[in-house]
């Protein structure tokens, strides 16, 4: 069994590599046969001043996707060889522009047949394959731009390690880690209010016995996540969203965005119409987990809390 045989797909990027130094191998040797003096890497840079324009690295660098560090060393390399003239723009001097010298564009002619040669080449090898490369990079290039490797790699960690998570009723065993959960984010941008202590230090008589509820999201048997449901004596809201927190050490793994589901999924059943909460703007990944659960902002309430600053409510 080949290496790329036992490793799959998780080898995309070496795979895709060897085939790329293949090509780049034989690219450097079609181009002494053709007696071309350029450099595979070249390519890009030579083909955008092919047409005589003189340009700036910047506008190259734009054109073919490459870093501007990348377009400069290029734009080194060719001069030494002979092939770039250097100029400046006759309406802003401060302007450097690059173009093909005499001996640049003189390749032209040369490389015209390789082009036809290359393209030949190349459409018969598609013509031999069941499948259209060219197409399929596309295809691939659109996907990423759309969506990087690396934000779905995270989506799939985050799919996986959420499957870890389980979300619990509370009971008294989890008081501690009820308060020390959320003391601990509140103190570390905030103070602790008056309000939180009468939640978290008798969570039981504040919101279990007024008809609230209380989730704990344990990751591998430990708590390391809660939120509560608030029942409220208010004319349009039903139920508020608070005391939600999860713990530095578990983040990255869904916790919060499972934890606000469930309650609200509590909520429903419940009878709830509205629920509300309050936050403040600084917590900037807390507010988009709310308006990913469908939280919108609104205000004019008074709140008992002195870091409120961003008032929410969903309706279910």
């Amino acid at each position: 069994m080949s290496f790329f045989e036992q490793t799959g797909k998780k080898a995309i990027g070496t795979r895709l590599r060897r085939l790329s130094e293949w090509i780049t191998e034989d690219a450097a040797q079609i181009y002494t046969l053709y007696g071309v003096n350029l450099q595979p890497k070249w390519f890009p840079v030579y083909y955008v001043l092919s047409g005589g324009e003189a340009k700036t690295i910047t506008g190259i660098a734009e054109e073919i996707e490459h870093s501007h560090v990348s377009v400069s060393k290029i734009i080194r390399e060719m001069a030494k060889s002979g092939l770039i003239a250097f100029g400046s723009d006759e309406n802003d001097a401060r302007k450097n522009l690059v173009s093909l010298s005499e001996l640049g564009l003189a390749i032209n002619a040369k490389i015209a047949p390789q082009f036809e040669d290359v393209d030949n080449a190349i459409g018969a090898m598609m013509a031999q394959s069941n499948h259209d490369l060219w197409k399929a990079i596309e295809e691939w290039e659109f996907l990423l731009s759309q969506k990087s490797l690396l934000q779905r790699v995270i989506e799939q960690r985050k799919a996986r390690e959420s499957q870890a998570v389980k979300i619990v009723d509370y009971n008294s065993t989890y008081q501690q880690a009820f308060r020390d959960l959320n003391a601990e984010w509140i103190t570390q941008y905030f103070k602790m209010e008056a309000a939180d202590y009468q939640a978290l230090d008798h969570p039981q008589s504040y919101i279990l016995d007024k008809g609230g509820y209380i989730l704990v999201a344990l990751y591998q048997d430990q708590p390391v996540g809660v939120c509560a449901l608030i029942k409220k004596d208010h004319p349009v809201f039903d139920y508020e969203l608070g005391k939600m927190a999860v713990s530095p050490a578990a983040q990255g793994k869904n916790i919060g965005f499972l934890l606000g589901k469930a309650i609200l999924d509590k909520a429903r059943t419940l009878g709830a119409k509205k629920v509300f909460l309050e936050s403040n703007t600084l917590l900037k990944p807390a507010i988009s987990l709310y308006y990913k659960l469908g939280f919108e902002k609104i205000s004019g309430y008074p709140s008992p809390y002195e870091r409120s600053n961003i008032q929410m409510v969903v309706e279910l």
